[in-house]
């Protein structure tokens, strides 16, 4: 068997006799979002400690656990705290988690996080709807034996972020008048920010923000045929872009004064992508 799935179906083993529910949507909260499920009546929860093998978050403020919940009515796992590939992590355990998520029943994949914005016209706070993104400058997670049991050998990305979800990620906004931009990710490897002129290729490129994690777990999700959506908070103008330096303290006070705008954008597109399944 090949030992990238021995190792998932190995974590999924641990954890399925555990699972409150069948969830329908898979949730990634970003910084800033680490505290969403306090709000709710919280049914299961699962240390990443305690899956043998699994990756565990070394950075400040992501807690590290899978959180179950009902979010208006739409039974949801919760990813409190990601994995990075500059923690040093093989890619395949990067995305782990996300395809844990899959075999745990989730059919949507919700990516949030906080990005540098690249984009002139946008500001510090924005939120920024994903509507496709650019994955090349770190490795793939498909590199490698195909794991037939997920997925074909050449999954096909020209909708890596569904468009029906994205139509939900309007209406939401505009329910609740939230302005919301919309543009293309870039996901770098990190962990050092970008210099001046890696944001100028950035933007020569097509791209309207930058980052260090999600575009990797949009491309393992699309191969298991998950739909996903994703938002960026802006939580900062790139390098080069203002007189100021970059600081992860700046990233976290930004995404924490946005999130409770933030939450509540979330919590009303899980509640309409829950109508929809209905539907």
């Amino acid at each position: 068997m090949n030992q990238v799935y021995e190792k998932l179906m190995e974590c999924y083993e641990s954890v399925k006799d555990r699972l409150p529910f069948k969830p329908k949507a898979a949730l990634v909260l970003g910084s800033g979002l680490g505290d969403y499920g306090d709000q709710f009546e919280i049914e299961a929860a699962i240390d990443y400690h305690e899956i043998a093998g699994f990756p565990v978050s070394t950075v400040a403020g992501h807690r590290g656990r899978f959180l179950f919940a009902h979010i208006e009515g739409v039974p949801v796992v919760m990813m409190q705290g990601r994995v990075h590939y500059y923690e040093g992590y093989s890619m395949t355990d990067v995305v782990l988690p996300i395809r844990l998520m899959r075999l745990m029943g989730s059919e949507v994949l919700f990516l949030t996080n906080a990005a540098g914005g690249v984009n002139y016209k946008f500001q510090a706070g924005d939120f920024m709807m994903i509507t496709d993104q650019i994955a090349s400058f770190v490795p793939s997670p498909l590199i490698g034996p195909n794991l037939e049991e997920l997925g074909v050998r050449f999954c096909d990305m020209s909708q890596v972020y569904d468009r029906r979800l994205q139509e939900l990620i309007r209406q939401s906004a505009r329910e609740l008048s939230i302005p919301i931009q919309e543009g293309v990710y870039v996901q770098l490897t990190g962990p050092a920010y970008e210099t001046p002129a890696e944001v100028r290729m950035v933007r020569a490129l097509g791209g309207d923000a930058v980052g260090m994690s999600t575009a990797c777990e949009a491309v393992a999700a699309s191969h298991m045929r998950m739909r996903v959506c994703g938002i960026s908070c802006i939580s900062n103008l790139a390098c080069g872009m203002t007189d100021q330096p970059l600081s992860h303290e700046e990233v976290n006070e930004t995404a924490n004064r946005r999130a409770p705008l933030f939450r509540s954008l979330v919590t009303r597109i899980i509640s309409h992508i829950g109508e929809e399944q209905e539907g």
